[in-house]
Parts: structure tokens; C-alpha cells; sequence
């Protein structure tokens, strides 16, 4: 190759910003589907899955609304809403059987073991949210998809199914738990590195210390892309084109969705929420703990903040993670730049933001509030979950930048705390963003994505995805499958 032929670039069928679950899940169906096009991924870091997909900065719950409260809303009458739960489920079914299908084919080099059975737990105190979870579980159990959750006001029975939730507990309160022996828990940065792996082994390629820092559409429809080399000794920014991009950047897609001056992304803001996690790795508290357990958030805490206390195993060890307590940061990525959020403002989402931002009031109240707490107060919450935990054995960790979606809506704007794909009107281009259920629900997501962009080939695809995926097409689950993901132990999670 003579000199400066680096810079000369080559044309690509699809380009993938980030090397997160979200560019990783796309890159494989997409190599699967399509083993003739060419796919190139480019990550910012050194690495992938180094930020939202990292392990250590994500709870890893494999999001399948078996007990995060904030997917049940209760209604005016006092009944509950399961349409979100019972929506989320069926999309991180998805999830599995893409999983499942990758590992039993060796398609998953070192992420055969990223997801564990790990049982999920909702656990209340008090009399009026006693009788809330027992009108949740009733409206669940009644969905197939929910018929084994367990309820119980017995402290007994939760001291068997999470015993530092009683241990020294008071035995004057009210309180009730439910059960699904069936739930997950996830390395997300471990599944993230197989998928690109396999990605790659199938023909695409990862760039790493990689930039995409422009995205220019071309009059043929195409994407003329700037790409920087971070390296400390890096070749010269180079271009390459692109049929198609998707900007699956995390905190950092807002920013370049905005550069491709798409009209799709015209009124859309973010808001930057960090976290942190207390942390243990004792065995003498991480053995007594197989469960995660969700609670109640707090009163004007953000959905995203619901406490709980999660087994984890990452990278084949044991720990325990309990939060998040909430934080602040301008940076919409936490390897990001303090002016994020300032070059994120644009006249046409200035109205949303000031909207957004007057009408929750409470929500920045509980942020200070959260900022400014100590140590002393971290430990009162962890204590509320688990009487006995001593400061000695925990310590304080950053989890990874989450950015909540403002956009245009009823009152000027609207604050949003799910994840939403933004596509142009040809399909060339497609971004995501917000944050949880995110990525337990990456495969529902991408293939959103494939029909919304590519609907002139759904069709044909149509077939080798209910291959991948036999549930897919909105009929009946699978139950021999479900059966399969249990009894074979390959990415294990069926109930």
C-alpha cells in the first residue's frame, strides 16, 4: 500500500458508531442476515463495552419487569397497569433467544457464561405498599408469561428466599416480597465482546480509539463519515461512506445524530443523570445473597433510581452492588467532556429543556439531595435492605452516565425515561437514545430498527429471524424452547 492510501476510503453497506450491546446485537444480525455486506464498527475507546455496557457500570438486571416496580403503574382507582411489564417481557424474551441461539451454535467465544440464573425479588415495608405488591402480583399472575411469581407477607418465607433482608429486621413492620425464581442477571460487557467477536469473525471489523466526529449526507443518500484516530501516535482524521449508519453511541448519539442535521432530531435534548453503587466482594455477605431486589423509589426519585440489591457475577465472581444513589455530571458519557450538555443546547430543544426543567422541580431537589449526602446517609438506605450491612465491607463506586431524553410535547416538552430510536425519513441513518431497560431489550430494539430502515427487505429476512428467534411474529412462546433455555444451561434464564 504506498503512502496515504489509509486516508483513501473504501465504501461500506453499514457503519456502526460505538462498540456497545446496541452496535453489537445490530452487527450480528446483521452479518447473519446479510454475510455478503460489508460492516465496519467504530469505538471511541481503546475497547469495547467500556461504558454503559461495561458490567460495572450497569446493574446487569436482565430487565424483564419480573420486579422493577416502575413498569406496574398503579391507577387512579387502585388498580395497576401491567402493559409496560408484560410489553418489556416479551421483548427481553427476545434477547434470550438470540442469546441462546449464538451460544449453542459457538457463536459466542468467552460469553457462554454472561448470563446467570439469578432469581428477581420485589421486596416492600409498610401496609399501603404491602397492599400495592399483592395488587401487582394478582394482575400479573393472571398473564401467562407471569403465572409462576410467588407473593408472601411471610418473613419467614423471605428470610429463605433473601436472608440478610430479615436478618435484625424489626418484626412490627408490615412487609411482603414476590418471587421469580426464573430471572437473570447479565454481563453485558462480556455478551457485548462476544457478539463483536463473532461479529467480526464473520466478516466485519472493529475499529478502536476510533471517533466518528462528522456525518454528512451526499446527494446518491449516502453517508460521507469523518473518523479521528485517538491513538497517542494516530494516522490523520480519513472518510469513509456509508449506505447506511446507525449511531448507537450511548450518551454520545445525541451529539452526532445533531451533526447529521437530520429533521427527525430537531427538539431533542438530553439530561444527564450519573450514578454510583455500594459494593462488596466479602464472601461472608456475597454468599448469603442470590437474588436481586427491587424496591420502592423513593418520592420524587426518577424511575431509573429505584434502589436495589443485586447479586452479580462478572467476569466468573461474585459480588454485590446496592443503589443507585443518584449524581450529577454534565457529561453525557462518563469518558465524555464537561461541556456536553452546553453543546447539546440548540434553539430548537431550548423550549422542551426550560419546559422540562420547571416542571420537575422535584426531581432536581432529589438530585441535591443526593449529591450532597454522605456516607452516613448511603449506609441508612443500604440499611433499610439490609439491616446488618457494615461500612467495613462495602465500598463506593461510579456506574456508568445515563442520559434521559427531553424532546417536544404536552406543555413545551417532556421528560422521558425509556430508551427511543430515531430514524430519518429514508432510513440511511438511525440513532438510539435514553437509557433503561436499554440493553435487556437490544434485541426488540435492533429489530425495530431492521423494519422501520430496511422495510424492503423484512420480508426476506422475515424467515432466518424466527430461526434466530422462534418466538418472534406475535404468536404463542415457545414452551419447548423456554424449557431448553433451562434444562441445557446454555445462557440460562426460561421459566
Amino acid at each position: 500500500m504506498a503512502p496515504g492510501e489509509h486516508e483513501t476510503a473504501a465504501d461500506v453497506d453499514v457503519l456502526l458508531v460505538g462498540g456497545g450491546i446496541m452496535s453489537a446485537t445490530l452487527a450480528s444480525l446483521l452479518s447473519t442476515l446479510e454475510p455478503g455486506w460489508r460492516i465496519e464498527v467504530h469505538e471511541r475507546l481503546d475497547a469495547p463495552a467500556l461504558e454503559s455496557s461495561n458490567a460495572w457500570n450497569n446493574a446487569g438486571t436482565g430487565h424483564a419487569a419480573l420486579c422493577e416496580l416502575n413498569y406496574t403503574p398503579q391507577r387512579a382507582d387502585g388498580t395497576v397497569d401491567v402493559t409496560k411489564a408484560v410489553t418489556i417481557n416479551e421483548q427481553y424474551e427476545l434477547s434470550r433467544e438470540l442469546w441462546h441461539h449464538l451460544a449453542a451454535a459457538g457463536r459466542l467465544p468467552g460469553g457462554e457464561d454472561a448470563v446467570t440464573t439469578t432469581p428477581h425479588l420485589t421486596f416492600v415495608r409498610g401496609a399501603q405498599d404491602v397492599e400495592f405488591l399483592r395488587r401487582r402480583w394478582e394482575a400479573l399472575r393472571a398473564h401467562r408469561l407471569f403465572a409462576d411469581l410467588e407473593f408472601t407477607t411471610d418473613p419467614a418465607v423471605i428470610a429463605r428466599w433473601a436472608p440478610l433482608l430479615m436478618a435484625d429486621r424489626a418484626d412490627d413492620e408490615p412487609v411482603a416480597a414476590t418471587r421469580a425464581a426464573w430471572g437473570t442477571d447479565v454481563d453485558f460487557g462480556s455478551l457485548t465482546r462476544a457478539m463483536l467477536a463473532d461479529a467480526v469473525e464473520r466478516g466485519a471489523t472493529l475499529h478502536t480509539s476510533s471517533e466518528v466526529t462528522r456525518l454528512k449526507r451526499l446527494r446518491d443518500g449516502r453517508w460521507r463519515v469523518t473518523v479521528a484516530d485517538r491513538r497517542w501516535n494516530g494516522r490523520p482524521p480519513r472518510t469513509t461512506t456509508a449506505r447506511f449508519v446507525f449511531v448507537g453511541a450511548g450518551g454520545g448519539a445525541l451529539h452526532l445524530l445533531q451533526r447529521s442535521r437530520i429533521k427527525e432530531i430537531r427538539g431533542y435534548a438530553g439530561f444527564p443523570i450519573s450514578g454510583q453503587f455500594l459494593r462488596t466482594t466479602a464472601p461472608h455477605v456475597v454468599d448469603q445473597h442470590r437474588a436481586k431486589v427491587y424496591g420502592k423509589a423513593a418520592i420524587g426519585a426518577p424511575p431509573m433510581s429505584v434502589p436495589h440489591l443485586d447479586a452479580r457475577v462478572v467476569d466468573g465472581r461474585r459480588a454485590l452492588m446496592f443503589g443507585p444513589y443518584a449524581g450529577w455530571s454534565m457529561k453525557f458519557l462518563k469518558r465524555g467532556s464537561w461541556t456536553d450538555l452546553l453543546r447539546s443546547v440548540r434553539p430548537a430543544n431550548l423550549v422542551p429543556m426550560l419546559a422540562v426543567g420547571m416542571r420537575n422541580l422535584d426531581l432536581l431537589t432529589y438530585l441535591i439531595r443526593e449529591v450532597t449526602a454522605g456516607d452516613t446517609a448511603r449506609l441508612r438506605t443500604l440499611r433499610a435492605y439490609m439491616p446488618t450491612a457494615d461500612p467495613r465491607d462495602w465500598e463506593l463506586v461510579t456506574a456508568g452516565q445515563r442520559v434521559q431524553v427531553i424532546k417536544r410535547g404536552k406543555g413545551g416538552g417532556v421528560l422521558e425515561f425509556g430508551t427511543e430510536l430515531v430514524a430519518s425519513a429514508d432510513g440511511s441513518i438511525a440513532g438510539l437514545l435514553g437509557a433503561s431497560p436499554g440493553a435487556s431489550t437490544a434485541v426488540a430494539t435492533m429489530l425495530d430498527l431492521l423494519d422501520r430502515c430496511f422495510p424492503e427487505r423484512a420480508d426476506t429476512w422475515r424467515p432466518r429471524l424466527q430461526q434466530l428467534m422462534p418466538s418472534l411474529g406475535g404468536g404463542e412462546w415457545d414452551a419447548a424452547l423456554e424449557r431448553q433455555l433451562v434444562d441445557d444451561g446454555t445462557l440460562t434464564g426460561g421459566h
